[in-house]
Order: structure tokens, then C-alpha cells, then sequence
């Protein structure tokens, strides 16, 4: 009787450590969050898995991730333009919960050296530098469109504005009043009349505007 209470006994106390050891005790809920090592941003859409056991997650778009393991499991993080991180989940913890922040750090990609070499001959490279029309960048043309010709000639088809306008008719007015009273003279025969005249009609003032 002794012996079989003993056995009983050491029975259930065999089941119970198996259970403690590979039931629900061994069994946690891991979240955390992935970051960026460098910026300390979150990382959306990273893969985490169990690398052992083929299970695995995928982060939201905050970085966040849940994933049921076991204590001891080794995870893997993997994201792309990221070096691959692994971390090993303790087997000393007391809490069926767990949380974690995993940081990564951006890989660097070295692309094979690209040798562009010109299959033109001596001749064709010579009649394609000649004609070939190469388009103005941007500095180009804001050096083309600031030159003094070209704000000159742009400021002949502008219209005139308030201001401009303004002051033609005060001096308008001015003349008017100067002259009031008694004829005004004559400016055909003013030689400075004529200069200005002359001036005008090389700029080419008097030219129709389509």
C-alpha cells in the first residue's frame, strides 16, 4: 500500500513538472515595438519570426507586433535596407508576458563599378558635338531670362501700372497748365525732338506687336 501511494505520488508530481515545463507555463506573449537605431523612428511592416519553429508576424504600421512563443525562442527581424537582427527570448522569465523594443540599423548596399564607355567614332563624336542641341538647365535659362537685354525688351511689352501710369498723367496735366493760355510751340523742328525720335525708332518702338 505504502508503495503504491508512493508511486502515486511521484507520478503526479512527474506530470505536473512536464506540464510547468512544456504546458502553459513555458508559453508567453511577447509584443514590442521595431525602431530605427538612428532616428529612433518606428518601422512598418517588419517581419518577425521564429526562425525554428517556421511561425512568424508582421509589424503594423506604427512598428508594433505580437506573436506567441515559447521562452528560449530565438526571434529574427528582418527588414528590407536593414541589417537582419536576432534576439533570444529569456528563460528566466517569471510573467507569461513580455515586451520588448528592438532597434535596427539601416545596410549599406556596394553596387558593382559601371564603366560607360562611347562606341562614336572620332568623326561622329566630333559632327555630334558640333549640332547636337543640348537643353538649357535651370541656372541656364535664369541667367538668359536676368539678362539687362531681355529685361529691357520685356519691359517695352508690358503694360504699364498703377504708379507708371500715374506719373504720365500728372505730367500730362503739368504740361497742360504750362502752356495754358497760349499756344504751344511747335517740336517738329526740335532737334532733341528728333533725337529722341531716332532712339525710338531703334528700339524698335514703332514696330507692330502681333
Amino acid at each position: 500500500m505504502r508503495k503504491l501511494l508512493l508511486f502515486l505520488i511521484l507520478h503526479v508530481g512527474c506530470i505536473q513538472i512536464s506540464q510547468a515545463q512544456y504546458g502553459f507555463d513555458n508559453m508567453v506573449e511577447l509584443t514590442g515595438v521595431v525602431m530605427s537605431g538612428d532616428s529612433l523612428r518606428y518601422l512598418p511592416f517588419v517581419t518577425v519570426s521564429i526562425p525554428s519553429k517556421d511561425l512568424g508576424t508582421m509589424s503594423s504600421e506604427k512598428g508594433v507586433f505580437s506573436l506567441i512563443a515559447e521562452k528560449g525562442d530565438t526571434l529574427e527581424f528582418s527588414y528590407l535596407g536593414y541589417r537582419k537582427k536576432r534576439y533570444i527570448i529569456p528563460k528566466e522569465l517569471s510573467s507569461n508576458r513580455y515586451s520588448v523594443i528592438q532597434l535596427m540599423v539601416q545596410d549599406t548596399f556596394y553596387l558593382p563599378v559601371t564603366i560607360i564607355r562611347p562606341q562614336l567614332t572620332k568623326e561622329q563624336f566630333q559632327q555630334a558635338f558640333e549640332t547636337w542641341h543640348v537643353p538649357d538647365d535651370k541656372y541656364e535659362s535664369a541667367r538668359k531670362n536676368t539678362e539687362f537685354q531681355t529685361m529691357r525688351m520685356l519691359a517695352f511689352t508690358l503694360p504699364k501700372d498703377g504708379r507708371e501710369n500715374q506719373h504720365a498723367y500728372q505730367n500730362m496735366l503739368a504740361q497742360r497748365n504750362y502752356w495754358a493760355g497760349q499756344q504751344p510751340p511747335m517740336t517738329i523742328f526740335s532737334p532733341l525732338a528728333w533725337m529722341d525720335f531716332f532712339k525710338a525708332w531703334k528700339r524698335g518702338d514703332f514696330r507692330r506687336k502681333k
